[in-house]
């Protein structure tokens, strides 16, 4: 999540087309996997996803609310998904009481935000004492490049930083997983400078121009379909990747904490 006005993709999330092929993409699809995967044995009363966006990584509960700091994304994601509740809210100031969420999910999202730490003591404020937090995070300071910048990261973390933060909110990181590794991130500086040279070539009265819907849809079934099993193909390869290479190496970390009732 990030502030509305600095958001590169606020012009896309009302485009159908962008919000079918983004559910598709590899990397979106093993965050959600590994999130899931780590509730897969808790028993949630409540959940809290801060900075859903229109893509959410949990999805398969009703007892869960959703937030973000876009009415457009929020909007969308009200209208595609249909499940749990819905909130414009910034990370660093939820209009929630203390004590509240049984677990709470925040991914992709810290490195957005300016004042992270401010972020994690709202998260850490809302949870119920032994509450759950998991967190993904771009890992490593020395992988800082082109697509970082394209999609407006303020930082990537190390391991000890993310510790310590956590820990200095009254929360205690119990597991760390590896979620995506190396070859996600040559993929993903490859894609941002082929679409930035595609945004160039492409002359604007082109982009402009109308198609016949009919046309469109056609055109959007064979891309969908394609992008789809693409991605589910490559999205084993970036897993094997992932779990391979040592977590010295590993883009996307997760930590799975727990709320240190004796902190709050």
């Amino acid at each position: 999540m990030e502030h509305a006005e600095n958001n590169r993709f606020q012009e896309f999330f009302k485009e159908e087309k962008y919000i079918l092929l983004k559910n598709y993409l590899y990397n979106y699809l093993l965050r959600k996997m590994a999130v899931e995967n780590n509730l897969k044995h808790d028993t949630p009363e409540l959940i809290l996803e801060v900075g859903s966006g229109i893509s959410p990584v949990m999805t398969k509960t009703h007892h869960i609310i959703y937030t973000d700091l876009s009415f457009t994304a929020i909007q969308v994601l009200r209208h595609t998904h249909r499940k749990g509740l819905y909130v414009v809210a910034d990370g660093t100031k939820l209009p929630f009481k203390e004590d509240v969420f049984s677990h709470t999910i925040c991914s992709e999202v810290l490195e957005h935000i300016p004042d992270d730490m401010a972020a994690i003591q709202e998260l850490a404020r809302v949870m119920k004492p032994a509450g759950r937090l998991i967190i993904t995070f771009p890992h490593r300071k020395f992988y800082f490049a082109i697509d970082d910048r394209f999609v407006k990261h303020y930082r990537r973390y190390e391991i000890s930083e993310m510790d310590n933060k956590l820990k200095e909110c009254g929360l205690k990181p119990i597991s760390v997983q590896k979620v995506l590794g190396p070859l996600e991130k040559v993929t993903m500086c490859i894609v941002v400078i082929c679409f930035s040279m595609l945004q160039k070539i492409i002359p604007r009265k082109y982009k402009k121009e109308n198609v016949k819907k009919a046309r469109t849809k056609k055109i959007m079934k064979v891309v969908s379909f394609l992008f789809k099993w693409t991605n589910r193909f490559y999205m084993i390869i970036v897993w094997l990747d992932a779990k391979i290479m040592p977590r010295y190496f590993s883009t996307v970390l997760l930590m799975k904490c727990i709320s240190n009732a004796q902190n709050k």
